[in-house]
C-alpha cells in the first residue's frame, strides 16, 4: 500500500541517512525505502545528518516505536533504551520523545511485571491498562490476578475492582 502511495504521490517525507565508509547508511525510513524500491524509484529523497553510533541506534529504536503494531511491553523496552542511549532522565526522555513524564514512568512500570507475566498478558490481548492495574499488588499475587482477569475477559475497570478485592482481603 506505502509502495502505491508513493507511486502515485511521490515520497512525501525524505529518508534520513549519514555519511559511511563506503556511500550512505540508512538512519530513519526503512518501510519508506523498501515501499520507494518496490514502487521501482531509482532515486529518492534523502537528509544527510551526521550522527554517531549511538544517536543513529536511538533514532531506529524511535521509528520502531512509532509503530502501531508494538505492544506496550515492547514499546516500555524501546523507552529505557533509548534512555540508556541518549544517557538522559526520564524526564528528559519524556520531553523529546513528547510523552508526559508521568505516562513514560506508567510505561516503564510495565517492566516491573515478570518475563511471565508480560508474555501472558500479550497472549491474552490485554492492555496496558490491565497491566498497570496488577501493579498494585504485591509481586507473589500478580499471575493469579492476570490469569483470571484474561480467563473471565475483564474488562478495565472490573479488573480495578478484582485488585481492589484482592488487596482487601485478608493475606493467607
Amino acid at each position: 500500500a506505502l509502495a502505491q502511495s508513493i507511486r502515485e504521490n511521490g515520497l512525501l517525507q525524505p529518508v534520513t541517512v549519514r555519511k559511511a565508509a563506503e556511500g550512505y547508511e540508512l538512519v530513519a525510513g526503512e518501510r519508506r525505502l523498501r515501499a520507494c524500491r518496490l514502487a521501482k524509484l531509482e532515486r529518492i529523497s534523502a537528509i544527510i545528518q551526521d550522527f554517531d553510533d549511538s544517536e543513529t541506534a536511538a533514532l531506529g529504536l524511535l521509528e520502531n516505536l512509532q509503530r502501531a503494531q508494538l505492544d506496550a511491553f515492547d514499546t516500555a523496552r524501546g523507552i529505557r533504551e533509548v534512555i540508556r542511549l541518549w544517557n538522559c532522565t526520564q524526564a528528559e526522555a519524556a520531553r523529546r520523545l513528547g510523552l508526559s513524564q508521568p505516562a513514560l514512568a506508567n510505561k516503564l512500570r510495565l517492566l516491573t511485571l515478570t518475563t511471565a507475566q508480560q508474555q501472558l498478558c500479550t497472549a491474552a490481548g490485554l492492555t496496558e491498562r490491565h497491566a498497570r492495574a496488577v501493579l498494585r499488588l504485591p509481586e507473589s499475587r500478580r499471575t493469579a490476578a492476570l490469569e483470571k482477569i484474561a480467563r473471565d475477559k475483564l474488562s478495565v475497570r472490573e479488573a480495578d475492582r478484582l485488585v481492589d478485592a484482592m488487596l482487601a482481603a485478608p493475606k493467607d
